[in-house]
Parts: structure tokens; C-alpha cells; sequence
């Protein structure tokens, strides 16, 4: 299963993420318990009153949070915070990876804050972050989390709406968005994007919550059949589009998934054959899922070789940064493109040729269960068939045929 957490449009916040899963199903009576539970650790802040509510939000129906604090306290130091999310997930019986994610969400609101002010995690004090409702937040989306058994699916998220303008807060006013989201996300293969209005979109618990949550960032839905949706109200209004936060939980296809990826390319004209083949190598190590040179004509029938590389976003600019040092190129053209692919899986597979013992990696296609194809990493055939003093040829049917008895490949 797959879930896709699209924030594209109206940013995400703690509240957002955890009505959206009381949305989709999650039990409201799980989350209020535990909620109540976070008073027993923090000291000075009360529950007067929370429920989970409908409401239409530029006429997307949604649900939302209705929470009434009473606060003796305006300023926390942050591990309080942190000392309270931990003593809470222990006391209602988190699982492990509800425990961990709560707890690193946590401590990227500390990092963020200590890396921001040039404190120490032990001396950070929070502000806008130090109530009761951080707190229920995070606890709150893990037991959802956890109801809802979405630790176990794949977790995507779209580019994410920040907002723009400035806002104003407890250290004066500030552009949006704030030092904090971009502390947060830095790192994060996340892609953030300004949005539709110059208003805060995304908040810092929200952008916490989801660095530590999801496995990667898509411009794109994967291919999947839709079994269930969420949708979380936040507390604005804004005009031209619904405040709310969309999840979406479904079932890949097993034929196709759909990703996003960058294509570099430039043209060659002056460098010699040595310094691409260096180059591809470097490139590849690097990241780069595929290098491939072409040979052409270009202005003045001079002779070329255009260069397309393909790579993630996220590593986009540190390839541009090598193609202009490895070549001395003056350019780089780059494209983002979205593309199908069969998924496979990656598998170490032990085997015994001629008597001696190996590990080879073997990519496979399953549909059904059924292995339909493998392709057997060309490095491991190499280093086989240099320690069996055999062609490539010989070794990769011997290795291909061993599989086969290995995985029960007819």
C-alpha cells in the first residue's frame, strides 16, 4: 500500500496531518485519550476542552481540530517538550516505530531551533512551540499513524506549499518562509514552493512531522487504485482554494510506478575521449542513474558528443556542479521529466560455482509473487569471472543458471 500526503496547495500543519487521518478513519477516541495523557508531564498546561469536528472549507468538507488550552506557561525550553512526548508514548503503548517517529519529530523542532539560535539542544526554549498542543500534535498523528497501520505503507509527499510574504512571531517580524521550515526541510529530499498566497502555509510541527514521516518527494501520484482518503482542516480561510490537507491511501499497480526525474545535458566539442570516459564514471558514482554520450554535428559541421544524464531532483545541482568542473563546459540544460518503471527488487543471492562460494546482487521482477525476470549486477559477473579465469559470457550463464536453482526460477 501506498500514502500519498499532497500538501501542494495548502501547506501542512500538525493539526492538518492529524485531523486528516481522523478523517480517513482513525479512532477520535484514541487520540483524545492520549491527548489527556500528555497533562501527567507537563506541568502548567490543560485540556479545557477537544473534539474532532466537520467543516467545509471553500467547499471541500473536511475535518478539524476544536482545542481549548488553559497555559500558565508562554516559553518551554524544548526538551520539556521532548521529556513529555517520550514519557507519553511510553505510558499509552506506542508501537516501535510510532515511538521513534514521534521521537525524531521531536528533535527536528529542537535541531531546527538550536541550529537557529546557536544554543544547545538542553538550553533551546520554545515560543509559539512551547503549549500543549506540539504535543498533541505529534502524539497524536503517531496513535493515528498507528490506528490506521500507515507505518507499514509507503509514504509520499508532494512538493510542499510554504506560503510567502512575512509574518510576525516572537522574534519580530520575519519573511515567510521562516528560518525554522527551512532548517527543517534542508536535508530532506522534500521540495518546498511558495503556493498560492502570502500567508504562512506550512508551520514547523507540521513540516516536522513529515520530514519523519515519508520516504521520498513526487511531483507526481504513483499509479495506484484509490482505497481511502483524508482530508484535514487547517484554522484559516483563504480565498481561491480549501485550507485543507489531503491524504490519499491505495494500492500500487503492479505493472508501472510513476516518478519524477531531472535530464542534464550538455554539448562537448573540445574534450577528449579520456576525460568523458572519467567523467561517466564520476557521474555515476555520484548518483546518477544513467549517463549516456552521443555523437553529432552541431554549428559550422563541427563534430559533438551531447551528453544526457539522468538523476533524482535532489541531486540535480551537485551534478550540474561536476559536468562544468570534470569538462569545462559553459552550460547545462535541465528538464524534469516523468517516467514508468517496472519496480524490482534488489536481493543478495549466496552461490557456488566450480566449488567456490559467492554473493551476487541480483535485481528482480515479481508479478504475482511470480519472479518474471533477473538481472544479475555486471560488477559481480566481472569479479566472478576474474577469479574463475572465465569469459563474461561462460560466468553469467553459470551465475544465471545457479539463480535459477536458488530463487526456483522455472
Amino acid at each position: 500500500m501506498v500514502l500519498v500526503i499532497d500538501a501542494q496547495v495548502a501547506g501542512i500543519s500538525g493539526d492538518m496531518l492529524l485531523s486528516s487521518l481522523v478523517n480517513m478513519g482513525a479512532k477520535k477516541s484514541k487520540v483524545i485519550d492520549a491527548a489527556y495523557s500528555i497533562e501527567e508531564y507537563l506541568r502548567g498546561s490543560k485540556i479545557a476542552k477537544m473534539d474532532f469536528e466537520k467543516t467545509v472549507k471553500h467547499g471541500t468538507e473536511a475535518t478539524y481540530l476544536v482545542l481549548e488550552t488553559i497555559e500558565e506557561y508562554h516559553e518551554r525550553k524544548g526538551i520539556e517538550i521532548q521529556e513529555c512526548i517520550l514519557s507519553t508514548s511510553d505510558k499509552i503503548g506506542l508501537s516501535e516505530k510510532a515511538k521513534v517517529f514521534a521521537k525524531e519529530s521531536i528533535r527536528s523542532l529542537l535541531y531546527a531551533e538550536s541550529n537557529i539560535h546557536g544554543e544547545t539542544l538542553e538550553s533551546v526554549h520554545f515560543h509559539e512551540a512551547s503549549s500543549i498542543d506540539t504535543a498533541i500534535d505529534i502524539i497524536g498523528s503517531a496513535i493515528a499513524l498507528d490506528d490506521l497501520r500507515l507505518f507499514s505503507d509507503e509514504i509520499i509527499s508532494t512538493p510542499v506549499a510554504v506560503g510567502g510574504g512575512t509574518l510576525t512571531f516572537s522574534h519580530g517580524t520575519v519573511s515567510n518562509p521562516a528560518s525554522a521550515i527551512l532548517e527543517i526541510f534542508r536535508g530532506s529530499d522534500i521540495a518546498i514552493h511558495g503556493g498560492r498566497i502570502k500567508e504562512e502555509l506550512t508551520t514547523p510541527t507540521g513540516a516536522s512531522l513529515l520530514v519523519n514521516l515519508v520516504d521520498k518527494c513526487s511531483e507526481f501520484y504513483p499509479t495506484m487504485k484509490i482505497k481511502s482518503i483524508g482530508y484535514g482542516a487547517g484554522s484559516k480561510n483563504f480565498d481561491g482554494f480549501p485550507n485543507v490537507l489531503k491524504i490519499v491511501q491505495g494500492e500500487l499497480t503492479e505493472e508501472f510506478q510513476l516518478d519524477t526525474i531531472q535530464i542534464l545535458e550538455t554539448n562537448l566539442d573540445d574534450v577528449s575521449g579520456e576525460t568523458i570516459g572519467h567523467m561517466i564514471d564520476k557521474l555515476i558514482a555520484n548518483g546518477a542513474k544513467d549517463v549516456t554520450v552521443t555523437g553529432g554535428i552541431t554549428k559550422k559541421g563541427r563534430p559533438t558528443n551531447l551528453v544526457s544524464v539522468i538523476c533524482e531532483p535532489s541531486i540535480a545541482n551537485t551534478l550540474i556542479s561536476m559536468l562544468i568542473s570534470e569538462t569545462g563546459t559553459l552550460g547545462v540544460r535541465i528538464r524534469s521529466s516523468n517516467r514508468y518503471v517496472v519496480p524490482r527488487i534488489v536481493v543478495s543471492v549466496p552461490i557456488t560455482i566450480q566449488g567456490k562460494n559467492f554473493t551476487v546482487k541480483c535485481k528482480i521482477v515479481k508479478h504475482n509473487e511470480t519472479i518474471k525476470h533477473f538481472k544479475v549486477e555486471s560488477d559481480d559477473v566481472k569479479t566472478i569471472s576474474d577469479s574463475l579465469s572465465l569469459s563474461f559470457k561462460e560466468t553469467s550463464d553459470l551465475i544465471s543458471s545457479e539463480i535459477k536453482l536458488r530463487l526456483n526460477i522455472r
